[in-house]
């Protein structure tokens, strides 16, 4: 039994260690110019959904979803929420098919090693995501995540029909470890695109680090159960309110962090917040509120779309960890 537990213990630790140097690797080979991020998207995978590129949407909106994104089309649950979001929100132009693990835009399932690992030892793809959140959110490497990432995401949106200066919004709507990619591409892509930007963390995982000064609001969707997210406020010393200067204190101190409740959901599991199944008092899915709220954000934005008049207002707090 010993020797068996050694043998695990020293196989996750051998995992770990391998993922530690792969996931740095993107990054590197980006910062020395040796590649760019992919544009291109397979044959009929269209660049945006929802509303059609004819007439100018209400809001681009790009998801970046959490560990489990690995290919261009959506995750299990996050693929629930987008299609939530499309059907209740048809003025949306939607991307989803950013890699926010990839700073080569590479999508990790698409890779011949990783597709025979995945039939072998599928942990190792969530292993190299969450390790890609943590070169993400290292000192030494973030100026350079951060720009790659955010160039791809003004690649997408270009090709989805954003125009630069247009006035239309961009909406970065990010769950879990994505929120350390959205909150790291807002300087990108005001750069890039100099459009209005609103973030939507939706239990996020970030450490607080990155400037969020040309963003609008960063509207952080929470719960009381969300042990994960909870962890990202503890680990993370620029998340500590004695950290005044951090890029997260100085947003929160100018009022444009606002908290929005969800409880009871958790971060993951079947009382998520994105579980179709799990059901509210007044008879709604998580998912179903979730949602409404996302949505209810992005059209309360002065001068984007009027909320429509049943509306209420969202839950607001300073959002301070």
């Amino acid at each position: 039994m010993n020797e068996l537990l050694l043998w695990v213990c020293g196989g996750i630790g051998t995992a770990l260690i391998a993922e530690a140097l792969l996931a740095r690797y993107e990054v590197l080979v980006y910062g020395a110019g040796w590649r760019a991020p992919t544009t291109e998207l397979p044959a009929g995978t269209p660049y945006a959904r929802g509303a059609a590129p004819d007439a100018p949407p209400g809001a681009y909106l790009v998801f970046l979803d959490g560990i489990g994104k690995r290919r261009v089309r959506d995750s299990r649950d996050g693929g629930e929420l987008v299609r939530a979001l499309i059907a209740k929100a048809p003025e949306l132009r939607v991307l989803g098919q950013v890699q926010p693990y990839s700073p080569l835009a590479d999508p990790l399932a698409d890779r011949p090693v990783w597709a025979w690992l995945r039939r072998r030892a599928g942990l190792l793809l969530f292993l190299h995501n969450v390790m890609q959140i943590f070169v993400a959110a290292d000192r030494r490497y973030r100026p350079l995540y951060n720009r790659a990432v955010g160039s791809q995401t003004a690649a997408q949106l270009r090709l989805a029909g954003y125009r630069p200066d247009s006035g239309i919004p961009v909406v970065l709507l990010s769950y879990s470890g994505g929120a350390q990619v959205a909150t790291g591409a807002v300087e990108e892509l005001h750069t890039r695109l100099r459009a209005p930007l609103l973030l939507v963390t939706l239990g996020g995982f970030h450490n607080g680090a990155n400037d969020l000064t040309y963003a609008e609001r960063l509207h952080r969707l929470t719960s009381a159960n969300d042990r994960i997210e909870r962890v990202g406020t503890w680990i993370f010393p620029q998340r500590w309110r004695l950290c005044r200067r951090s890029g997260w204190n100085r947003a929160v101190r100018a009022g444009k962090v606002i908290g929005h409740r969800l409880d009871p959901a958790t971060h993951v599991g079947p009382l998520s917040y994105i579980s179709p199944k799990a059901l509210l008092p007044d008879g709604r899915s998580h998912l179903d509120r979730t949602a409404d709220t996302v949505i209810e954000v992005v059209r309360a934005r002065e001068g984007v779309i009027p909320p429509p008049a049943s509306a209420g207002g969202p839950h607001s707090g300073d959002g301070a960890a």
